[in-house]
């Protein structure tokens, strides 16, 4: 079993940043590829990032490329989501994932949510204008 707790959601005016940290506890976070997902009122889950267990690769959302950076430390058990020049379409729950997958996949296995095994109960990013 594993437990991902999320933190570090806000209000924030456009422009500003935010760094979200996703805790994990229950397995060998090390081992595994972790993703974020957001999700605004009445839309869709979509995609945002995802990184290897070592941290060594990453993809991102057209959406947030340049803006948002995904990492990781092991050490801690901990991932993270740096987001910067935030846009009111920013605005959304955001929620942490990891898939148990032993080996790092192609861009489109990360960017579909069915793929990921454990999700966190995420955190609210709220971006004004």
């Amino acid at each position: 079993q594993v437990q991902l707790v999320e933190s570090g959601g806000g209000l924030v005016q456009a422009g500003g940043s935010l760094r979200l940290s996703c805790a994990a506890s229950g397995r060998t976070f090390s081992s595994y590829a972790m993703g974020w997902f957001r999700q605004a009122p009445g839309k869709e889950r979509e995609f945002v990032a995802a990184i290897s267990r070592s941290g060594g690769s990453t993809y991102y959302a057209d959406s947030v490329k340049g803006r948002f950076t995904i990492s990781r430390d092991n050490a801690k058990n901990t991932v993270y989501l740096q987001m910067n020049s935030l846009k009111p379409e920013d605005t959304a729950v955001y929620s942490c994932a990891l898939d148990l997958t032993s080996t790092w996949q192609p861009e489109r296995w990360y960017s579909d949510s069915t793929r990921y095994d454990y999700w966190g109960q995420g955190t609210q990013v709220t971006v004004s204008s």
